[in-house]
């Protein structure tokens, strides 16, 4: 295999997470602007592990566009495909919190400058230098964007990329969920690896059981490696036959959840280009999702995900304090 430039290529949202960060002296909730977009998460965590990543996308020529500009260059992510549109506003997002860590997101994006990209603006050298391409669906909602992705995926297949693919279901961001099924639908058909949620597989499939969900899922698209996570009850792999489950690593100290998915996947993919996607077995597996798990219970203790993503040394001790 010839080498290649980038270990993972994301497409997809760039935006500002405003999360609740206390109450001011006037009785008024105050918002942190956190950097965040899940692609860029999945990145972020990909970094920390010593891996080379570039992002593909739009934000807008604004204060927030260049914020986050500039948070991807301290973290590493390469920019080269991330582009500024001075007619469009970067998308924000403001999440609420509730006392069981569930959430709520209100999205400013109507448009956003992430659901501007085109086709003929995408930098074709990245998706030729990837061993894997992760995408999402956020990046689907709309018909340029979508043109672009697909164009995105079809690239990175024809040269030969891993691809990655998280539903990462917003509802509220389109415009009917039988249209978000159906881009799923195409994000599932093109995939090696997904990610995907415990809620995101019974919506899709209508199975509340999740393996009879995952078997509609292999069964109907052989995907040779599907992650589920399932939050405070951990996660499971599906490989070739094999169904591997690992219990979380709950934290006392857990403020939110936002990006913890997107840790657990970054880090599947840090295995995936560790062993391979053919060569996973009982064991790589278990190892895999218990270093997934571990990561996400770390981000579930800071705010926002993308500049605060664990490093190994982090994960590997807290692992250690388990066993």
């Amino acid at each position: 295999m010839s080498e290649k430039r980038f270990d993972v290529v994301a497409l997809g949202e760039l935006l500002i997470d405003f999360t609740e960060n206390g109450i001011s002296g006037q009785g008024n909730t105050i918002y942190e602007a956190n950097p965040g977009g899940a692609p860029c998460n999945v990145l972020a965590m990909l970094n920390k592990l010593g891996h080379k990543t570039a992002f593909m996308g739009k934000v807008g020529e604004d204060i927030f566009g260049r914020k986050l500009k500039g948070v991807l260059d301290e973290v590493g992510i390469d920019t080269s495909g991330m582009l500024i549109d001075k007619d469009v506003r970067t998308t924000l997002a403001f999440v609420q919190t509730f006392a069981d860590g569930d959430r709520d997101f209100s999205f400013y994006r109507n448009p956003g400058a992430d659901m501007m990209l085109k086709e003929g603006e995408l930098k074709k050298e990245l998706l030729e230098q990837c061993y894997i391409f992760h995408f999402g669906t956020l990046s689907m909602t709309h018909d340029e964007v979508r043109k672009a992705t697909k164009k995105a995926i079809a690239l990175a297949k024809e040269n030969g990329a891993v691809i990655s693919f998280d539903p990462n279901l917003r509802p509220p961001l389109w415009s009917s969920l039988d249209l978000a099924k159906e881009q799923v639908r195409y994000g599932l058909q093109q995939c090696d690896v997904l990610k995907i949620s415990d809620n995101e597989i019974q919506w899709f499939t209508g199975k509340e059981d999740f393996d009879e969900g995952i078997k509609v899922l292999q069964d109907t698209y052989h995907i040779p490696l599907i992650l589920l996570s399932m939050g405070r009850d951990g996660s499971r792999a599906y490989y070739k036959g094999l169904r591997v489950e690992q219990a979380p690593y709950l934290q006392e100290n857990t403020i939110e959840t936002t990006g913890a998915g997107d840790t657990f996947g970054g880090s599947c993919l840090h295995f995936v280009l560790k062993y391979g996607l053919e060569g996973l077995d009982e064991a790589k597996l278990r190892e895999m999702l218990a270093f997934a798990n571990a990561s996400a219970s770390l981000i579930t203790t800071r705010k926002g995900a993308l500049r605060v993503m664990p490093d190994a040394a982090e994960v590997e001790a807290l692992l250690q304090s388990r066993r």
